[in-house]
């Protein structure tokens, strides 16, 4: 990845994590705050639930004093005396009672527990009352809780217990209200928050049971509620729960299930109070906290990619520069200069890397001076010791005429046509030597035609089809292993057939015992691999360094041209040739073939240097 790349991913992830991490801590705190919000509504809500329940529970109180103290019930009192015989007469008392002092509930009882008149129910007349020693204990108490059976069903109501006395026998008045949609209704509820009731009766949940002031006619899936009210139907313990009623999430409540209890020896639960709170306002803020963190996080990957576009022109455009100066170095273009701009650290390494080149460039023009005077040397020698060989035997032959001429001339004419074809023989091996030299420092040019790199492999096999199984030697077995998907390309067909030829000649120098031969071909990033490989004596690594050096040769007579001729005919197409080589196991020598643009850019390079030495030499 470019460094331009790493910095705008950097920044973006740097605005992304910051974005991401204050909204995280925005909406906690939010949700801490909701939270608290909803816990203190939710109390100030039970208590004004519990002031109400005091308030009308003292009001029930006053009136079933109020009704206790009446001359009616005291009449009544003195009249029963005790005997339920003597309470027939007062069976409507209770219910005109009830009436006067709006009361839903009434009921009088005498100290038996006998129920004398009933309001709710008159036909409980000389029933004994539930619940009566409870009841009784009750007297000095304000308003309690308590389920009262109806003529055909059970209701909930807030009760109040007094007395009157007539001689021993008190009579006890139990009057109350329903505990309904009318009391909830009497709560003043916040905007987001309603109280409901559950009336506990029956083994399980039932959706009659369940109250709500706030709804028109039947409510919406009261069922949603049976889990909560039958987890604190179990425990007799406060619960919370979050009610889903549609998949907006703005539709949720958080309700908070407060048991009610009545009087007596278990406190039975009579109800259950459930006081909701909305979630809109809490979704709703989270909503828009995530869609300001969606905005400032795309707002800031936008700056971000601004910001590291400038931050990339002041930083990284110098270090592009750098890389690039460097693959010019790499491409052997030792010119190269990077422009200094500042004095921070890139400006420094600016400076750094054109003193390199600098030094660099020198070290090379003085290595190709040393370079340039090690190879005429080299010439120097193997020019004498090639001419010095054939100068011998012309020596001798001159002297033999010389002494044939003085000391016999009969003979003369019998040494002059010995010496004549030896002087000529030598003469025509000088002309070799001389053409030798002269062929490698006159190699043409490549001329580039579209050639098919597979059918000049075949034709070198062919062309030494006859020496591979040749009289006098052992056979040697010439594998052809040709890429199928190797195209033409653009070169020199002579001069690569005449590389390719010297590199099997090689391969069969070094088999004289025979072996394989294994000339092969593909494709593979652009370029055309050729391998020429035997299985002969092999190569020492001091060996493959110096193979490539004109004049250089490990055999015992040859002028070490050979795989200097293949190199430079390699290295005009524009390719590279290489060799790797084990002693006992073989050789082989890898050539590599680019495109046509590239050997045309060698191609002018090379002319170009020849055109410069032209010039010295004149």
């Amino acid at each position: 990845m470019m460094f331009r790349r790493k910095l705008l991913a950097l920044f973006a992830l740097t605005v992304f994590l910051s974005v991401a991490a204050i909204a995280g801590l925005v909406l906690a705190v939010t949700r801490r705050a909701f939270a608290k919000s909803e816990e203190e509504r939710t109390s100030a809500l039970v208590a004004q639930f519990q002031r109400e329940f005091n308030r009308q529970g003292e009001e029930i109180g006053r009136r079933v004093q109020a009704i206790a103290a009446s001359e009616p019930v005291s009449r009544m009192a003195n009249a029963v005396s005790g005997t339920a015989s003597d309470s027939a007469g007062y069976f409507d008392l209770a219910r005109s009672m009830a009436d006067s002092h709006q009361l839903d509930f009434l009921e009088l009882v005498d100290g038996r527990g006998v129920i004398i008149s009933s309001a709710q129910w008159p036909a409980k007349f000389g029933y004994p009352a539930t619940g009566f020693e409870s009841l009784a204990a009750s007297t000095d108490q304000n308003a309690f809780l308590m389920q009262e059976e109806m003529q055909d069903s059970a209701a909930l109501g807030m009760f109040a217990v007094r007395t009157t006395h007539s001689g021993e026998h008190p009579i006890y008045v139990i009057g109350g209200r329903r505990l309904d949609n009318n009391f909830l209704s009497t709560i003043d509820l916040p905007v987001g928050m309603r109280a409901l009731l559950y009336q506990n009766r029956g083994d399980h949940f039932s959706r009659e049971l369940l109250l709500d002031p706030a709804a028109s006619g039947q409510m919406h899936a009261p069922e949603k509620f049976a889990t909560l009210v039958e987890a604190v139907r179990q425990s007799h313990q406060e619960m919370s729960s979050k009610i889903q009623w549609t998949a907006d999430q703005a539709d949720d409540e958080l309700f908070r299930a407060i048991p009610l209890t009545g009087v007596g020896k278990d406190h039975p639960l009579l109800g259950i109070l459930l006081i909701g709170n909305s979630q809109r306002s809490y979704v709703e803020l989270r909503r828009r906290i995530r869609d300001s963190a969606l905005l400032a996080g795309g707002a800031g990957i936008v700056l971000a990619i601004l910001l590291s576009g400038w931050t990339a022109a002041r930083v990284t455009r110098p270090v592009e520069q750098l890389a690039r100066a460097a693959q010019d170095v790499t491409a052997g273009n030792w010119n190269t200069h990077v422009e200094v701009q500042g004095e921070d650290e890139v400006s420094q390494l600016a400076e750094s890397f054109n003193r390199m080149t600098a030094e660099l460039l020198s070290h090379k023009e003085r290595l190709v001076q040393a370079e340039r005077v090690a190879a005429w040397r080299e010439l120097a020698r193997r020019l004498a010791h090639e001419l010095k060989n054939p100068l011998f035997p012309l020596q001798l032959t001159v002297e033999n005429l010389v002494r044939a001429r003085t000391q016999s001339p009969q003979e003369f004419d019998e040494v002059f046509r010995e010496s004549s074809q030896t002087l000529l023989a030598e003469i025509s091996n000088l002309k070799t030597i001389i053409g030798r030299f002269s062929e490698f420092s006159k190699m043409p040019q490549p001329q580039l035609q579209r050639v098919n790199v597979n059918e000049i492999v075949q034709a070198v096999a062919q062309l030494f089809e006859a020496q591979f199984h040749g009289p006098g030697r052992e056979p040697i077995e010439c594998n052809l292993e040709l890429g199928e998907g190797v195209r033409s390309i653009s070169a020199d067909p002579e001069l690569l057939h005449r590389a390719l030829s010297n590199l099997v000649l090689n391969a069969m120098d070094a088999m004289p015992r025979g072996g394989v031969l294994t000339l092969r071909s593909r494709r593979t990033d652009g370029k055309v691999i050729l391998e020429v490989a035997d299985t002969g004596t092999g190569l020492t690594r001091e060996e493959c360094e110096r193979i490539f050096t004109p004049y250089y040769t490990s055999k015992q007579h040859g002028t070490g041209l050979g795989l200097a001729i293949v190199q430079s005919v390699i290295s005009d197409h524009g390719g590279r040739i290489s060799v790797r080589s084990e002693p006992g196991v073989g050789t082989t020598f890898v050539i590599e073939l680019p495109d046509s643009s590239q050997v045309k850019e060698k191609a002018a390079i090379v002319e170009s240097a020849d055109q410069s030495a032209a010039s010295v030499h004149e």
